[in-house]
């Protein structure tokens, strides 16, 4: 739908009155001020609503309600922390969606080509393309702290490395490895852990991996079979994916609600203030990933010859959804359904994405290097180039296969400051503003797994090759 000059105007109404309202806020005086400030920041969101309803599409929505969610955060924190139920609502069934849709997907790829010699490509491609871009998510972290210095200089009172207690009550949370554990899991620990015991088991437990490891084992039975009694199932499981993808397009209705409510959770919880203390951070941190959108993402789509104005229009809302509720699961089937509009062919984007989320987690590797980095500043403990080098090997493994943790970057971060005998403290200030880093780093694991299948199917010759599905196009179109 092309914008019309009513289109503009109400967008550019809604920007002025948003920015004029806080300018207002700032430098009113008294109650009145205040009240003013507030009145003019939402009818500037009326405007931006009202420029959502002349769009054919849920992206405005989704952006219109992290803005008011944000707002509602500010002005009424009591009530927006009231409103995670329906950000809650909102993951649990997007949970319903993805080990069925991953499941059927991955199975009618592999059984429907019934080409093994492809799906062996598909992998050893896919893994040295998470490799590749890993380690250099992982150096572009190293590199940006180094230049800040965010942690240099920070005073960090000395507590108990047992635990943390959260404001407001509450059991205390446990992030250090309990006494006799291990710091990080062995390799064969990892290895054996890719490999499903008990199907109900994976999904209950939202194991992505293992739950494609299954599909792609039963995806090469069926393969295997004869014709007659392969059409059956692989008609089922053509189905399956084709309701579950229709099931997605339903769910995305309540979309702009949850992101809101997420929004309004996160900062009625946290409050405005929660980027002062460790602004810096945070800034360093969103930095890094823009310079690993600029030096690696869009060099990368150049190399593959894959439109990058194209694919940021692609990824756009599941990166938004990303965003807002800070999970990568509530992003995957809009990220699916999208990169399979956009031109990747469903048995790639079936078996890439779902791989990437445990071996291609690049916003996770910045952040990563970053925090154990600001945690040796802050500490005031110098580490050679051999450890930091060391430091780099060593969360190369240990952040794989993590991605049905939540909060698991932590807990990776924790296991590697143990193994460099770095203090906890520091961590546990970085866990005030991890839930505003969390935001950025599952956004960029999201986008780095669109581009990831993109780069394999143009690497594959097959980019762009297929007739996309009715359901998925209807889908997107919305």
């Amino acid at each position: 739908m092309t914008l019309t000059k009513r289109d503009y105007g109400f967008l550019l109404a809604g920007v002025v009155l948003l920015a004029v309202g806080e300018g207002f806020g700032v430098v009113g005086h008294g109650t009145a001020g205040h009240g003013s400030g507030v009145l003019l920041r939402w009818a500037g969101l009326a405007m931006l609503a009202g420029y959502a309803l002349r769009r054919r599409s849920l992206t405005p929505w989704i952006f219109v309600a992290m803005v008011v969610g944000a707002e509602l955060g500010i002005d009424a924190p009591h009530f927006a922390v009231g409103l995670r139920v329906f950000s809650d609502i909102f993951l649990r069934l997007i949970k319903t969606i993805v080990a069925p849709l991953i499941l059927a997907t991955l199975i009618t790829g592999i059984a429907g080509h019934g080409d093994m010699k492809s799906v062996g490509r598909m992998a050893w491609k896919s893994l040295v393309y998470f490799e590749v871009i890993t380690t250099l998510a992982l150096v572009i972290g190293l590199v940006a702290i180094h230049v800040t210095k965010a942690g240099v200089g920070l005073a960090v009172p000395a507590m108990s490395a047992g635990g943390l207690s959260p404001s407001g009550g509450g059991a205390a949370v446990s992030l250090a490895p309990a006494a006799g554990q291990n710091a990080a899991p062995a390799w064969q620990e990892f290895v054996l852990h890719v490999f499903p015991e008990n199907l109900v088991k994976s999904i209950a437990e939202g194991q992505i991996l293992q739950v494609s490891v299954f599909g792609v084992f039963f995806g090469i039975a069926l393969a295997a079979l004869p014709e007659g009694k392969r059409a059956p199932v692989l008609r089922l499981t053509e189905s399956i994916s084709e309701v579950m993808f229709q099931f997605t397009n339903i769910v995305m209705y309540f979309a702009p609600v949850a992101v809101g409510a997420a929004l309004a959770y996160t900062v009625g919880q946290m409050g405005a203030g929660v980027l002062v203390n460790l602004g810096k951070l945070v800034l360093t941190y969103y930095g890094a990933l823009v310079a690993l959108a600029g030096l690696v993402l869009v060099p990368v789509m150049l190399l593959f010859r894959i439109p990058v104005l194209g694919f940021a229009r692609a990824v756009a809302e599941p990166a938004s959804i990303a965003f807002a509720t800070s999970a990568s699961e509530a992003a995957l089937p809009r990220a699916m359904e999208a990169m399979e509009a956009f031109g990747v062919p469903r048995k790639i984007v079936a078996f890439v994405i779902p791989a990437g989320y445990s071996f291609n987690m690049d916003g996770a590797a910045v952040y990563l290097t970053l925090a154990s980095m600001f945690v040796a500043q802050a500490a005031g403990l110098h580490l050679s180039v051999g450890e930091q080098i060391g430091m780099v090997l060593l969360l190369m493994l240990a952040s794989k296969g993590v991605s049905g943790v939540p909060r698991a970057t932590l807990m990776v971060l924790m296991a590697t400051a143990a193994s460099l005998h770095l203090p906890a403290e520091p961590i546990f200030v970085i866990l005030g503003v991890d839930a505003v880093m969390d935001m950025g780093r599952t956004t960029a694991n999201v986008v780095g797994n669109c581009l990831a299948s993109a780069v394999v199917a143009r690497w594959e010759g097959e980019f762009r090759s297929e007739a996309v599905s009715e359901v998925v196009l209807g889908g997107m179109a919305e």
